[in-house]
């Protein structure tokens, strides 16, 4: 079926921002929809599109079509009815005033306008089906959108799109209320809650957690409580004086739904340890549990504490970094020449792999816009990224789609494989200015700079740190015989694309590696187990792909009459954040100071190196962000920063996470890193003592050792067992 042009410029009149749609891809038939959330498309562009016969129409929700959103009912609609007569309870005749139509799946989307601004997509009700979270109710908002009638499959049950209502701000809060409340999954605490009686006895943290009154302290902080209904406790933030709740109670779990409420993050759950020490102690849990110590709460039988400064030496616990897990899934979309790089690569590789593909088409947007683009601070497109994935996972299909691409437009001198010395980088750099170094088990390049003891590794080492940070300034090359004046690069772009297996990479790390800069400066992407394979296709690479290589390639930003020097000393091109996005990275650059700062504080060399690195890593993935977007009408604008601080503030946590867990400072250490990652893979993350000591292949004296510091260390307690009338001991992990 064609959609018939007229209906579309129906749409079009009643102020939608209508566009063509792939059904099968749910997703917009147009090059880029990224201007088309900010306004409405012109007749003139609707004709055209529809002229050209689709068989799916969508609509872009949020401020483009007059503050539109939908609530989308999913899983064969199964919540509808019940979310249906609430919304009738509370505001009879509200829903008959709804645009609503069925989907091809047995959902619902039900449709209206705002008078205020909305927000973005929400999912408002999850649960667990068929052994699987699944959402059930999710907003489309503001960035969003959704396929509509006249699409098949699509069927218009109430109201018309000529018509869609506009609600107030409570008739909206009634709609979202209410779904809310049908909600049956919440999340795991956000927090961890060590303890500060790591000896055996009850943990101040989980005995406020079973009896701390977290009412009263929320009403200190300024929550107001608004209304109990089926059995949650609704609150409203400090600062908001009408409208609906912020976040809910329920079985002693503190749920935060508004983004808008720090310290707390959106859509999070907390204990109530953990939002004591939030509140309270500005997320200093050990200072939390200290004080909670004060008050009666926990339940003290330490012993005279253990020296074991001789056995640990230097190395002292900082309070336990939460892991982040893996980089979300939707993190992995960049509009443009990202994008369709990373769609190729996955169409024609025999293991398709998300994480793998991502990199790889990162590294071409960084490779092929370096020394051309900047921005308003001067950063520079050059990214250091590694991947890692295990053996036999295609890490190598990414480094020959790239190679496959930068031939076609004649950019292959600027590609390299492996680094044989700091010289040898000097010398490409200097034929090239511009390159993408891809190199595989990049971990045993590590190991040689970490353990050989000439100078060649360490001045490999210095080559990269430097290079890097020249950027946006000018290399002086070493000086060689027979040379009278001196050599200089201005503005090096060098791109580092490199994987490696995770167990060899995470063993190669040292502490000298974490502290000077080099692990700052990376981007970690740890790929999933490998997928199911698949034949892989054997296609052209797609001309669009080509088009925008084609255009970096010949890119030569600058005034006309420099324009033979642009190669030597080049005049990028500046992209500007739009207001929003500046403000944006006001907010960034104050969280990242803070962060460094703290880490300052607790003299944590690796998380000073970390955090000050991370603000510069969101710019230049911005600028990258910028560039695959729209490499024709240049603009940073929030989304490019919103997803390029995801991405930093996700390195970097998880970063510091897998250096905590895994880089060891002295052997003894080395061995209390084992021990854990042992307990962290077994069920339950505890292990009986005999199967654990056998498993650590240890003396039994240094076994009893590296127990007994962690047990200080209160990263593991020990649980008694009873087996058929014999006692034994386990021990579990405490993350």
């Amino acid at each position: 079926m064609r959609i018939p042009h007229e209906i579309a410029e129906s749409y079009l009149n009643s102020g939608l921002s209508v566009l063509p749609a792939r059904r099968k891809d749910k997703f917009p038939a147009v090059k880029s929809w990224k201007a088309y959330q900010h306004r409405l498309p012109t007749a003139a562009e609707v004709n055209a599109w529809f002229a050209n016969g689709h068989d799916a129409v969508c609509i872009v929700t949020g401020k483009a079509s007059g503050n539109l959103e939908i609530i989308d009912f999913d899983n064969g609609g199964e919540l509808f009815d019940r979310w249906a007569a609430m919304v009738e309870d509370r505001h009879p005749g509200l829903m008959d005033r709804l645009v609503i139509e069925n989907t091809p799946s047995g959902g619902w989307h039900v449709i209206y306008r705002c008078g205020i601004e909305v927000s973005g997509n929400l999912k408002l009700a999850q649960g667990q089906r068929n052994g699987k979270l699944t959402t059930l109710i999710e907003t489309r908002g503001d960035g969003g959108l959704f396929l509509c009638v006249p699409t098949p499959g699509y069927e218009l049950l109430q109201g018309d799109f000529a018509g869609i209502p506009t609600l107030t701000e409570a008739e909206r809060e009634t709609l979202l209320q209410t779904a809310w409340e049908l909600n049956e999954h919440w999340q795991s605490v956000n927090l961890p809650s060590p303890a500060a009686n790591p000896t055996p006895g009850t943990r101040p943290g989980d005995d406020y957690n079973e009896r701390g009154d977290i009412k009263s302290l929320l009403e200190t902080h300024g929550w107001k409580h608004i209304h109990t209904a089926n059995g949650n406790e609704y609150f409203r933030r400090p600062g908001k004086t009408n409208g609906s709740w912020s976040a809910s109670l329920k079985d002693r779990v503190f749920y935060v739904f508004s983004s808008n409420a720090a310290p707390f993050e959106p859509n999070r759950a907390y204990s109530p340890f953990a939002v004591y020490a939030a509140l309270e102690y500005n997320g200093d849990f050990a200072e939390a549990a200290k004080a909670l110590l004060v008050r009666n709460y926990g339940e003290s039988t330490a012993q005279p504490p253990v020296d074991i400064s001789g056995i640990t030496g230097s190395f002292t616990k900082s309070s336990r970094i939460a892991d982040p897990g893996p980089l979300p899934e939707e993190l992995l979309y960049v509009p443009g020449f990202i994008s369709n790089v990373m769609d190729y690569t996955l169409k024609t590789a025999p293991y398709p792999n998300k994480v793998l593909a991502f990199a790889g088409a990162l590294t071409l947007q960084s490779y092929l816009a370096g020394r051309k683009i900047r921005d308003n601070a001067d950063n520079r497109t050059n990214l250091y990224l590694i991947a890692l994935a295990n053996s036999g996972s295609g890490k190598d299909h990414p480094r020959k789609v790239n190679t496959n691409i930068a031939f076609e437009v004649g950019l292959c001198r600027g590609l390299g494989d492996a680094f044989a010395s700091g010289e040898g980088i000097e010398d490409s750099m200097f034929a090239n200015q511009a390159m993408l170094f891809q190199t595989d088990e990049i971990d045993g390049l590590i190991n040689s700079i970490n353990k050989a003891r000439d100078a060649r590794y360490e001045s490999l080492m210095n080559v990269l740190l430097k290079m890097h940070s020249a950027a946006n300034s000018i290399y002086p090359l070493r000086k060689k015989a027979g040379q009278t004046e001196p050599l200089f690069i201005v503005n090096p772009s060098l791109t580092l694309f490199g994987t490696a297996v995770p167990q060899y990479y995470y063993e190669a790390l040292s502490s000298r590696m974490l502290n000077n800069g080099f692990f700052a400066r990376l981007l970690v992407f740890e790929a999933d187990m490998r997928g199911e394979g698949q034949e892989p296709l054997c296609l052209p690479i797609p001309p669009e792909i080509i088009e925008t290589s084609l255009f970096w390639a010949r890119f030569t930003p600058g005034s006309p009459a420099r324009q033979n020097l642009v190669q030597f000393n080049p005049e990028p091109l500046v992209f500007v954040p739009d207001a929003r996005a500046a403000e944006r990275y006001r907010e960034v650059r104050i969280f990242a100071d803070t962060e460094y700062r703290n880490a300052e504080k607790n003299n944590d060399i690796a998380g000073m190196a970390v955090w000050a690195r991370a603000y510069e890593k969101a710019r230049k993935l911005a600028l990258n962000y910028a560039a695959s977007v729209n490499y024709k009408e240049p603009a940073i604008t929030l989304d490019a920063v919103d997803w390029a601080w995801r991405i930093a503030d996700h390195q970097t946590r998880r970063m510091l996470f897998m250096a905590q867990s895994r880089v060891a400072e002295n052997p003894f250490h080395a061995e209390c890193l084992k021990l854990k990652e042992k307990l962290r893979s077994a069920p339950g993350m505890q292990m009986p003592h005999s199967l654990l000591l056998k498993r650590m292949k240890m003396r039994t004296r240094e076994f009893d050792e590296v127990v007994t510091a962690l047990l200080v260390q209160g990263d593991i307690e020990i649980l008694q067992n009873v087996n058929l009338g014999r006692h034994g001991k386990s021990y579990r992990l405490i993350e």
